[in-house]
């Protein structure tokens, strides 16, 4: 398997896409695209067994291990890594733009 590890990365190195890279190196895009996702469901379960504790699923939150400060009143928010402070002053017309945009993410 390390060496479709490396035509992997060849591919990813020479800055062709897969179409072009397969045809220049006489691989099939079925072959390619089978090792591709097999190395990519291994580098998953290696992940996994490294990380299971730290790993938070996309679209969920995760909070802070100490408390924020705060502003009375306010409603703190993190989503992927971005945080929001709501307040009773905070723009709705905004706050919906951007609970749409994580939304998409």
């Amino acid at each position: 398997m390390s060496q479709w590890t490396k035509v992997i990365q060849a591919r990813q190195d020479s800055g062709q896409n897969i179409n072009e890279f397969c045809q220049t190196e006489g691989i099939s895009r079925n072959a390619y695209f089978y090792w591709q996702r097999k190395l990519r469901g291994l580098a998953c379960v290696e992940l996994s067994k490294t990380q299971e504790a730290e790993i938070v699923p996309r679209r969920w939150v995760q909070f802070a291990a100490e408390p924020l400060q705060q502003a009375a009143g306010a409603l703190d928010l993190e989503v992927n890594g971005c945080r929001i402070t709501v307040t009773s002053g905070t723009n709705h017309d905004l706050l919906a733009k951007v609970c749409r945009t994580l939304r998409s993410l």
